[in-house]
């Protein structure tokens, strides 16, 4: 059974129309979801509870896409940076 999970999560960025954190340490870690459409949905409810602040942005990830043990990796991503 393939996985395809997601992660939530969202802060205050330093410009809205970039996607720069202002306090990487105050980032809101919403969780971890099994698939796209829970995960929208915690995206959705975050992101409505923050609607008043122009500065507050949520995303999601897709976590299944990091962890694909079978493709080989470039030379770049074994990088330690």
């Amino acid at each position: 059974m393939t996985q395809r999970l997601h992660l939530v999560f969202g802060g205050e960025l330093v410009d809205p129309s970039k996607t720069v954190f202002s306090d990487v340490d105050a980032i809101d870690i919403v969780g971890i979801f099994p698939n796209y459409a829970a995960a929208y949905d915690a995206w959705k409810d975050a992101a409505q509870r923050t609607v008043d602040n122009a500065h507050m942005r949520y995303f999601i990830a897709h976590l299944h896409r990091l962890r694909d043990e079978e493709l080989e990796a470039s030379s770049t991503e074994e990088l330690d940076s």
